[in-house]
């Protein structure tokens, strides 16, 4: 039986560690002639208002350029960039080109003739994964000849790691991105995000390790320099062997464990023929889920801290990723707002599943898929809601007053510059540089 090649190289060098990898893995084999090429990094998170961690959350420039420099010498001229960055306003158009300056990608597309785009300004293509899964995904990527992922060797707060696979989730429209975190116990998110491989062209996964990133996908997780490349022409066969070097078993993964199922598959790797350095020599254990206190009723660290009289219950795959992020913001107002003294009993609900509980004093419905499930709840003594999808900063302001947590005025004026509090613990450590996000 033919197996599938993988190739797990140690970045040492711009340009040789990457060509190395490809190399290695035969992952350009199959890149026809004259091929139009998509190349989709990972742009997970940005702002323009201030600097944040973007070790182990975004793909570093250099794996970009690293791999234009390969197809160009393959004589590949028609290349195309793309990513669409989450942001609170859907119309917000400056965030993402600030993303693309200030990352390099525009010096990109002057040096090498590349076309940088924001999916959201591009079409989207409505096609059927599977009989019961159908989204928008984007045009340009499904009508070139040859797809490149470059994904980011993390973990997932709720797919466990985020991969080839996941990283596809950012080509597909917003609409269809919250119809990912369904509510179905069985075409949930792992089932959906498994299916997102399943009308690509013939790729190349080059998952980039030079940082890796635990409890992710976003700045809030803990960066590690591991300098550790993965390639494949098979996505599939890439992430089970990047979830091991995660010190993830791969058949603890769902969404691979299902696109595994899908394609008559084993996780064990034992199909796979890996080259290059070995999985046990650079597999380093990254945790991936966040601890909650009790029933999943507070995070671990705020019931340490001694935070009582409000119930915070742990996020679920249904929540989707506008909410995660604002489940970041109302979390970290909580912690700013607490003074010793208990909360006034209050429930936190997020998500499309949870319900509320008896005896609350008070119910925060956050987002409007709890609005809509819950308003008429008959356990609700005292109803707020935080509508909207997304819910913007002043409902989020506006809820908390009324429930009596009082948020500190400097919290929401500053609430711009809040990454950078996450810079913190990367001050004084020199793996930690900026140079791999720009281009010389």
């Amino acid at each position: 039986m033919n197996k599938y090649l993988v190739s797990i190289v140690k970045y040492e060098r711009p340009h040789e560690s990457v060509r190395k990898a490809v190399e290695l893995c035969k992952g350009l084999d199959h890149l026809p002639e004259k091929a139009r090429v998509f190349i989709k990094p990972n742009i997970v998170y940005w702002t323009k208002e201030c600097d944040f961690p973007k070790w182990g959350v975004l793909t570093t420039t250099r794996v970009v350029e690293d791999v234009i420099e390969i197809l160009k010498e393959k004589e590949i001229d028609d290349i195309t960039i793309g990513e669409g960055i989450i942001t609170e306003d859907p119309k917000d158009k400056e965030t993402p080109a600030d993303a693309f300056e200030k990352l390099g990608y525009n010096k990109l597309a002057d040096k090498y003739g590349v076309k940088i785009y924001n999916t959201f300004e591009r079409p989207f293509e409505k096609i059927n994964l599977t009989d019961d899964v159908t989204v928008k995904m984007n045009a340009d990527m499904l009508h070139s000849d040859f797809l490149v992922d470059l994904p980011v060797l993390k973990t997932h707060a709720q797919c466990v790691v985020s991969l080839g696979i996941k990283n596809l989730k950012g080509l597909i429209s917003i609409p269809s991105r919250k119809k990912f975190h369904s509510a179905d116990p069985i075409k949930n998110l792992d089932y959906n995000v498994a299916q997102l491989a399943n009308k690509i062209p013939p790729s190349l996964t080059v998952i980039d390790g030079i940082y890796t990133l635990e409890r992710g996908p976003a700045m809030d997780g803990k960066a590690h320099r591991s300098n550790i490349l993965v390639a494949s022409a098979d996505i599939l066969s890439a992430d089970l062997v990047g979830a091991n070097l995660l010190g993830i078993d791969a058949s603890s993964v769902p969404h691979l464990v299902q696109a595994a199922k899908d394609r008559n598959r084993p996780t064990d790797l034992s199909d796979i023929e890996i080259v290059g350095e070995k999985i046990e020599d650079l597999a380093s254990p990254h945790e991936w889920d966040y601890i909650y206190y009790g029933e999943n009723d507070i995070p671990l660290a705020y019931q340490r801290a001694g935070i009582t009289g409000i119930r915070y219950h742990k996020y679920d795959k249904t929540m989707c990723t506008y909410c995660s992020v604002l489940n970041g913001l109302l979390l970290m107002a909580i912690k700013t707002a607490w003074k010793g003294e208990p909360f006034d009993n209050i429930e936190v609900l997020t998500g499309k599943v949870m319900e509320p509980s008896p005896g609350m004093n008070k119910t925060i419905l956050v987002g409007q898929c709890q609005v809509n499930k819950n308003k008429e709840h008959p356990n609700i003594k005292e109803l707020i809601m935080i509508k909207g999808c997304p819910p913007n900063k002043e409902e989020i302001r506006d809820a908390l007053r009324k429930a009596g947590i009082r948020v500190p005025g400097y919290f929401f004026k500053n609430l711009d510059k809040g990454p950078m509090l996450f810079m913190q613990r990367y001050q004084g450590k020199p793996e930690f540089v900026e140079e791999f996000y720009t281009v010389p």
